[in-house]
């Protein structure tokens, strides 16, 4: 979070960033910027055995499932797996974090330019 880099995968990097602008430490990291209590009750509950990118993307998998949205983003139903994730991510539309929140409607560009298909 906040631009800063980590070296190597073998565990979520534990550094605390101090975010001026909403006068909070973070330890969001990765790609899907995960607070290190979220990213240890994944990695102990799946088995996940790093911080890898592929780690990481089975944590994610797992946290869309707990969100009961991964069927609606198999079923192209996008827009309605961003609002039911929208308590995970920050930065999703109508998270209530008090911080940026992105448009749906751009994260749905970026969805398609990516490959993605919306039912």
């Amino acid at each position: 979070v906040g631009g800063k880099t980590f070296d190597g995968f073998d565990d979520h990097p534990r550094q605390s960033v101090w975010l001026k602008s909403y006068n909070i430490h973070s330890t969001a990291a990765g790609r899907y910027q995960f607070l290190v209590g979220t990213w240890d009750d994944l990695a102990k509950r799946f088995h996940l055995p790093d911080f890898s990118p592929a780690s990481q993307d089975e944590a994610a998998k797992q946290l869309i499932r707990q969100c009961r949205a991964l069927g609606l983003v198999y079923d192209g139903r996008i827009a309605e797996a961003i609002h039911a994730c929208r308590r995970i991510w920050a930065s999703l539309p109508g998270a209530g974090y008090g911080q940026r929140e992105l448009d749906t409607d751009e994260l749905l560009g970026v969805y398609v330019r990516a490959g993605g298909h919306i039912a």
